[in-house]
């Protein structure tokens, strides 16, 4: 049973425009990033060729959470664009995991069964550097166009179907009233029983979950799963407990799931810490994905060897409830492939 978090000390904003405004303020200069930190010059390989690739864009309340004059701060590798995103890699694609094949309509994708995964929108409040989406079309495919008619009437027509994710991008980018049209054209299909919101924003703009998010969770027909994304412990602060305490007074279970990443939380010390902080905040562990081998992130992966390594030592460190489950994302798989016993990936 995770504990009871605290109660907020400040209530949540009555409306959007405080998130809003924090998301317009966002970093986008790796040179303003650097001095914040009082960097300047000090990071080898910073890249405006990266950064005109994907852009660089962070939250100020993110930034604060990062350690000063420390060049490798595991907050600040996570969203500072390098040379290294440039070099061709051999194995690194566009795809990585095979959205593209599983294509259910306009915004929708279905690769497991009984679960299909809508891309709400191509927004997020931080452009992480791993990103598996970070080559996606998102112009073409988007579930929102339409008012939401083409995803919808695909999960409709599917009665296979008895879970939602919302996903993107980052779903919670859209406003309140958005996710509750979306919502209140899923309320009318009689074979979902859940819903789940995997999103970055209540780590990185945790303002974000406002009344009007809570009032829109608590009001939804379903039971509701959010998976945030946090990497690292130094990600969690007060003001991300004070919004998971929201999110958890609305109803939702809170799940985490991490990427594996070199330089970030390739170390027990930093898994555990990880598993521990976020637990402290209500979070179950849920996953730790071994990198997805997409273009441009090659310098984070973590060998396979050395993966299942730090995974065993893991679980004799912390209680196993804390222990997330150590999988790769395969195209064209029936779901995770649990990483034990599974050979490293061939070299092309």
């Amino acid at each position: 049973m995770i504990p009871a978090a605290p109660l907020p000390t400040q209530p949540a904003p009555a409306n959007g425009a405080d998130w809003k405004r924090l998301w317009r303020d966002a970093v986008r200069d790796p040179a303003e990033l650097l001095a914040l930190l009082g960097l300047d010059g000090r990071v080898p390989g910073v890249s405006a060729g990266a950064a005109d690739q994907f852009a660089l864009r962070v939250p100020r309340g993110f930034v604060a959470r990062m350690r000063h004059g420390d060049p490798h701060d595991p907050l600040l590798r996570q969203v500072l664009p390098l040379d290294e995103e440039l070099r061709p890699m051999p194995g690194f694609g566009l795809d990585a995991v095979g959205d593209g094949a599983a294509k259910a309509g306009r915004g929708v994708i279905h690769k497991y069964r009984g679960r299909a995964l809508l891309i709400a929108t191509g927004s997020c409040a931080v452009n992480c550097r791993y990103c598996f989406r970070r080559h996606f079309p998102y112009g073409e495919e988007t579930a929102a166009a339409g008012q939401w008619a083409e995803a919808v009437e695909a999960i409709r027509a599917d009665a296979s179907l008895d879970e939602v994710i919302l996903s993107g991008g980052d779903p919670l980018s859209l406003s309140n009233d958005k996710v509750a049209e979306l919502t209140d054209r899923l309320a009318g299909i009689p074979h979902l029983r859940r819903l789940r919101i995997h999103t970055r924003l209540p780590v990185v703009l945790p303002e974000r979950v406002d009344a009007g998010l809570a009032a829109w969770l608590c009001a939804l027909p379903w039971p509701v799963v959010v998976v945030l994304h946090a990497n690292h412990a130094n990600e969690f602060d007060a003001s991300v407990d004070a919004a998971l305490a929201r999110l958890r007074a609305a109803g939702a279970t809170l799940l985490n799931q991490a990427v594996l990443l070199r330089g970030v939380n390739d170390s027990v010390d930093a898994l555990a810490a990880l598993s521990e902080r976020g637990f402290a905040a209500g979070v179950l562990p849920y996953y730790l994905h071994q990198l997805d081998r997409v273009q441009g992130a090659a310098h984070f992966e973590v060998p396979d060897d050395e993966a299942l390594h730090l995974h065993a030592a893991l679980m004799g460190r912390v209680s196993g409830y804390l222990v997330p489950k150590l999988v790769r994302e395969v195209a064209g798989d029936p779901g995770k492939r649990p990483l034990s016993g599974t050979p490293p990936l061939p070299q092309a």
